[in-house]
């Protein structure tokens, strides 16, 4: 009870020093509030970020996974001359692609490979289109709805039909108000200077997400016809893989790996010349990425509340001096230095206290708008919340002791002639 009391003096005591010196409370009180701010928008990003990620896995298929020409998790920067291990493997073929259709486990293979495309419609020109060829299906595997038209199916995509589905931003850019199906668009890649013409059988309108506001303007075309028409590198081609029901995720890996490592001669005792990436080993990536991403602002950060400390310990020593007659009456009177000492440790963790709520508060506010005004789904999490609390009450105990230990050390008779 005793600590009670000594804890609700001690704010009361703060709260009318903060109202008697407005300006340079409120200044340090605004230094936290940066620092805590800063932390909780960055928490809320995140949360959001992920949300959408978690999203786009649910909605790809959690049990899907993805046949590569390597490991790209465990590939590290390097700035030798010598090229990677992996450079030397085999690039994933078509024709594996299909026998990987026909396994008992596989509902789905889909061949895929990424390439940068020139599209031309009259004098509209659209330069670095984010191209994909793929095969027939890949709709089911990506948020969104068909706004005109339709994908290619699977006899256009033997037959290499010279065809395209465009995104809705990009259809817009090349045909302005007019309907774009039906309608043909001059396609090159590279620095080829012949293009091909091909006619466009959809219009697609991906799902509100922070990648389809990244990138707006792309294009897929049946991979066949991407290889044979547009002469387009499969270089780092891959297979998604959709495993049927009936299938634990496992099984379906399995056995993927053993008609690879049957297709490519490979012996008992040799190595995989390809990888399997999973979605949970993918979201494990990503989860990793925004961990450093946060400690890194969290550092930065941080530099907020070190003003905001900065500012405890020079208004608690001014603090202390202006009070010091009060100091030694309170001695005086029976007050013991640690009761003196927990005097102002409670003061500047009421100051910076305020600042938490307050950059709580501009955090709040902050995510908000990016929730509504971006496609991230910003929110504070809970633990975001008690951990911008905590910050700003250790930030000023810690930097409070000093101005306190000074307080509780002044000799009571030489406080009382202090004028």
């Amino acid at each position: 009870m005793n600590r009670l009391n000594t804890l609700g003096e001690g704010v009361s005591i703060a709260l009318d020093s903060i109202r008697t010196n407005k300006v340079r409370s409120g200044l340090t009180i605004l230094g936290v509030a940066i620092g805590v701010g800063v932390v909780v928008m960055i928490a809320a990003l995140i949360t959001g970020i992920r949300t959408s990620v978690m999203d786009g896995f649910e909605s790809a298929g959690p049990d899907n996974f993805g046949l590569m020409r390597f490991d790209f998790s465990a590939v590290r920067i390097s700035f030798g001359t010598q090229r990677p291990p992996w450079w030397n493997k085999p690039v994933i073929v078509p024709e594996e692609a299909e026998r990987l259709a026909r396994l008992p486990a596989i509902q789905d293979a889909l061949y895929n490979f990424a390439f940068s495309a020139t599209m031309v419609v009259d004098a509209r020109r659209v330069n670095s289109v984010q191209s994909t060829a793929y095969s027939s299906g890949w709709p089911a595997y990506q948020p969104g709805t068909f706004v005109g038209g339709r994908d290619f199916t699977p006899q256009e995509v033997a037959q290499s039909r010279p065809l395209v589905v465009l995104s809705l931003s990009l259809a817009e850019e090349l045909f302005g108000g007019l309907n774009p199906i039906g309608r043909k668009i001059r396609v090159s890649v590279g620095n080829r200077s012949v293009s091909e013409a091909f006619t466009v059988v959809g219009v697609f309108d991906p799902e509100e997400n922070i990648f389809s506001a990244a990138v707006q303007y792309w294009a897929v075309f049946p991979f066949t016809s991407a290889m044979k028409r547009l002469k387009a590198s499969n270089f780092q081609a891959s297979v998604w893989l959709v495993p049927r029901s009936a299938f634990a995720q496992a099984e379906a890996i399995d056995q993927v790996i053993g008609s690879m490592r049957s297709m490519r001669g490979l012996r008992p005792r040799d190595e995989n010349n390809f990888a399997i990436m999973r979605s949970d080993q993918l979201l494990e990536m990503f989860n990793t990425f925004l961990g450093v991403f946060f400690l890194i602002m969290l550092a930065l950060s941080s530099v907020g509340l070190l003003v905001g400390g900065i500012g405890v310990i020079g208004i608690m020593m001014i603090s202390v001096t202006e009070r010091t007659r009060e100091i030694g009456i309170r001695k005086a009177v029976g007050a013991t230095r640690q009761e003196i000492l927990w005097q102002f440790l409670v003061e500047s963790a009421v100051l910076t206290l305020l600042g938490g709520v307050a950059g709580l508060s501009l955090g709040a506010a902050l995510a908000e708008g990016v929730a509504a005004f971006t496609p991230i789904p910003a929110s504070i999490p809970i633990w975001a919340i008690f951990t911008a609390i905590a910050m700003a009450i250790v930030t000023g105990v810690l930097f409070g002791i000093a101005p306190a230990y000074r307080a509780s050390r002044l000799d009571p008779i030489t406080a009382l002639r202090h004028e």
